[in-house]
């Protein structure tokens, strides 16, 4: 006897309060899956795609994107399932305390960007372009120290959270790109050489803490994925950037990934380190 089954692929919407928290998942069908795969996306404003445009208006202050590397994947791999809850300013305690509510025994897959909020890098990155050097390395090293101290434990019950939630998952937990391209500084205009080398190094240290994060994890189904390489010659500074240089206009976009920088720096990180 030959048995025919059919997968749908669902498009999910998620009412949320405040950063990540859901309120209420609504699915519809979809024709044409293919593959077995349950896949959440968890995160803040880089995994919920702020900064890349086609904003889903139901998404509201979470900025999620149609462009964001999570709906991207899902719509060139058709997975059996798939929602996002990543939400611009999220953080670890976002996550545990409302994010991982969308994840459960079915899920396969899930990715998260997370840890930058924590640090508060976003308000690090506006003190570097509104004040001076000096007061930008001392925001840059407070941060540092942070990550250095008190974010550990946080990423630690983060990903233990996201385990328990979701037991049989892999669990993909991706990194920050470098901010500038330091090679070509001295004829980039904007911040100095000096805040720039501060900058990239803030982000190479939360870097660093998310490896160990996983390294200490000891889960072999959590596995980081490092953008950096990825995003190398197109960073700021570049002529063909896939990151937004600061705009006073739209400082909530600052130093987050284009549109291209979503589809080109981190959907081809994940898709590589799906399994």
């Amino acid at each position: 006897m030959i048995v025919r089954i059919s997968r749908v692929i669902f498009s999910t919407a998620v009412a949320v309060t405040t950063a990540g928290l859901v309120t209420a998942v609504s699915a519809r069908p979809a024709v044409g899956a293919a593959s077995a795969v349950s896949y959440v996306a968890l995160g803040d404003s880089y995994s919920s795609g702020l900064g890349s445009g086609s904003y889903i208006s139901s998404s509201g202050s979470c900025d999620r994107s149609t462009n964001a590397y999570p709906e991207q994947w899902a719509a060139a791999n058709s997975p059996a399932s798939f929602v996002s809850v990543a939400c611009a300013g999220a953080t670890t305690s976002d996550v545990i305390n409302g994010q991982v509510s969308a994840l459960g025994p079915g899920t396969t897959l899930v990715s998260i960007t997370i840890g930058g909020n924590d640090a508060g890098f976003s308000g690090v990155m506006e003190t570097c372009v509104l004040h001076s050097t000096s007061t930008c390395l001392s925001a840059v090293a407070k941060a540092k120290d942070f990550v250095a101290k008190q974010l550990p434990a946080r990423l630690a019950s983060t990903l233990q959270a996201i385990r328990q939630h979701a037991p049989r998952a892999r669990i993909v937990l991706l990194g920050y790109p470098d901010l500038y391209d330091l090679s070509k500084s001295g004829t980039c205009i904007g911040l100095s050489t000096q805040d720039r080398t501060a900058l990239n190094s803030g982000a190479d240290a939360l870097d660093s803490a998310l490896l160990t994060a996983v390294s200490t994890a000891a889960d072999p189904g959590i596995v980081y994925a490092d953008v950096r390489g990825q995003f190398a010659t197109h960073e700021i500074c570049d002529s063909d950037r896939w990151l937004h240089s600061v705009d006073l206009l739209a400082i909530s976009s600052s130093y987050h990934p284009t549109a291209s920088g979503q589809k080109l720096g981190y959907q081809p990180v994940f898709s590589r380190n799906t399994g």
